[in-house]
């Protein structure tokens, strides 16, 4: 036998335990799947198949993805020798999962959207509404994942820890939404960036996507210089905020930078907020979450 090949074995209580996970985050799956229609308070299938409601679809399905992104940190943070704990680890880290995107998609409706209504705008089928509803979800997500795996075991201290770190998630994503709505007034006549959303500005809505979920890969970032100490709270929360926002920060100069060398004599305020422009919304959105995934890729 060759011995650079490495054997995986498994034992038929492991492969039990891991087949129940794989049946704990399909229950989980579904139960999003539930608890987004009663949230909406309408009936999901007819939007989808009957009434083709593309915003509606791309809405549940950043819910799922968000749910996914959850599971897949419990999957990984997992590390008991004991299977049985790792199913009801990965049980509970789902629920809380679900409960923290529900959570974060009403405070950022409430809070960082608060010029509209997201679930009328979503019923009435703007795809501008729901490709930043998307974003928001997934960043969420991908931030709270940087909390999961920062943690250190599944205790009391640590579910502080994690609500700490969702505080200041929320708090990054509504200062980088303030940032951008004052840089697009100052562009645009002092006109609302949420009310160009609610008219369909999708190039709008890609470009704001991408910022949030860049922001979220600088929150990770910033989760690899934590150290964490299970008992002190404050002064975790305060770390979390501080360098959040300065990875946040770091990524927006490195982007901009980019943008200039990137896209030269391109004047992406005529081609993205006047005309329109997708494709250059999407490099945009490219170009910021690539610095951000440059930042966690020096730190890691």
């Amino acid at each position: 036998m060759n011995s650079d090949l490495i054997a995986l074995t498994f034992s038929p209580q492991a492969l039990l335990y891991q087949g129940l996970d794989i049946v704990i985050a399909l229950l989980l799956l579904v139960l999003m799947r539930w608890v987004f229609g009663v949230w909406t308070r309408v009936d999901g299938n007819d939007q989808l198949s009957g009434k083709d409601n593309f915003a509606f679809g791309i809405s549940i399905a950043s819910s799922l993805l968000a749910l996914s992104i959850i599971l897949w940190s419990a999957a990984e943070k997992a590390s008991s020798e004991d299977y049985l704990a790792q199913s009801i680890q990965m049980l509970v880290y789902g629920i809380v999962g679900i409960l923290l995107i529900k959570v974060g998609r009403f405070v950022h409706d409430r809070l960082v959207l608060d010029r509209l209504d997201k679930r009328e705008q979503i019923l009435s089928r703007n795809v501008s509404i729901a490709l930043v509803d998307c974003a928001s979800s997934i960043a969420i997500a991908i931030m709270i994942r940087s909390v999961l795996l920062w943690t250190e075991g599944f205790d009391i201290h640590s579910g502080i820890a994690v609500l700490s770190g969702f505080v200041v998630t929320l708090a990054v994503m509504l200062v980088t939404t303030r940032l951008m709505e004052r840089r697009f007034a100052e562009d645009n006549q002092n006109d609302s960036m949420q009310d160009v959303l609610v008219r369909g500005q999708v190039a709008l809505a890609i470009q704001h996507g991408g910022l949030l979920l860049g922001t979220a890969f600088a929150v990770s970032a910033a989760s690899q210089l934590l150290e964490y100490h299970p008992t002190a709270y404050v002064s975790n929360l305060l770390n979390w905020l501080f360098l959040a926002m300065l990875f946040t920060l770091l990524t927006f100069a490195l982007a901009w930078a980019a943008k200039r060398l990137v896209l030269p004599g391109i004047n992406l305020v005529r081609e993205v907020d006047h005309q329109h422009n997708v494709g250059l919304a999407s490099v945009e959105m490219a170009l910021t979450m690539g610095m951000a995934l440059l930042l966690l890729g020096l730190v890691s």
